[in-house]
């Protein structure tokens, strides 16, 4: 299927690995020019090998900014003000006791999960209503609808980015520009990756079993009792970025594995 991508110009936030990788990889099959996104140069060059190796002579780039603050922002759109598809999907998240979770994680988890989409969607949204045509989609967790005790800071932004996803789609009536929120379950990124390996060890057992506890404590209500790949998310983020979506607007999509017990 032709997602109408060609020509377009995509930035994929927290692209170097997991499912931002994956969805540049995506976006760049479908002849969209990519821009990566790492904290460091090393790491974007490294993603870029990437995915030139799996979309050979795909037209790439890429820029460094930390988005624990305002200027990840203004690096990014000073080096790239103009972009047709925006996809926020930096984001942070770290298990802790709610006790145990200070002030300044709780403000440093905003900063990053949140005010990341608010301040570039801030940029964007106006030049696409301009052309008339553009996409926006904020890659949201299933823990926005089902916060997770271990981590309810995290849980907290990723419900943050679904309101903020569904207001801007109202900014955007009678446009051809969309604002959606992608939901991904427990998904096998390189984050997880170590959380497991983390688990494990504390627990004196090996990954396999952990990942199995963890969909028998943690996640108990999972259909698919696995951990997604980053590939399977990215195809409905690329697929939600192209003109084959455009009557999905303002819209939470779920792709968390059946963890979220509801028809809606």
């Amino acid at each position: 299927m032709d997602m109408g991508l060609t020509g377009k110009t995509a930035l994929v936030t927290g692209s170097t690995a997991g499912i931002g990788l994956a969805a540049a990889i995506g976006l760049a099959r479908e002849g969209a020019h990519v821009i990566l996104n790492g904290r460091k140069e090393e790491r974007i060059q490294r993603a870029k090998e990437q995915l030139l190796q799996a979309v050979p002579g795909a037209k790439v780039s890429g820029v460094a900014a930390d988005f624990s603050g305002a200027k990840g922002a203004e690096a990014v759109t000073r080096a790239f003000p103009d972009v047709d598809v925006l996809v926020n999907n930096v984001g942070i998240f770290e298990p802790k006791p709610f006790e145990q979770i200070p002030d300044e994680d709780w403000l440093r988890f905003f900063e990053t999960n949140v005010m990341s989409g608010v301040r570039l969607s801030r940029f964007y949204l106006p030049k696409m209503r301009a052309k008339g045509w553009g996409r926006i989609v904020f890659v949201s967790s299933e823990s926005g609808v089902q916060i997770p005790t271990e981590m309810i800071h995290y849980g907290m932004t990723k419900t943050a980015q679904i309101s903020v996803a569904r207001g801007l789609a109202e900014l955007t009536t009678g446009t051809g520009v969309t604002v959606n929120t992608v939901l991904p379950g427990p998904t096998f990124s390189e984050g997880v990756g170590q959380f497991v390996a983390d688990l494990a060890r504390s627990q004196g057992i090996d990954t396999k079993t952990a990942e199995r506890d963890f969909f028998i404590n943690a996640r108990p209500t999972s259909i698919i009792k696995r951990f997604a790949s980053s590939e399977e998310v990215a195809n409905l983020i690329v697929y939600v970025c192209g003109t084959k979506s455009s009557a999905t607007n303002g819209a939470a999509l779920r792709v968390d594995g059946g963890v979220v017990r509801a028809i809606l």
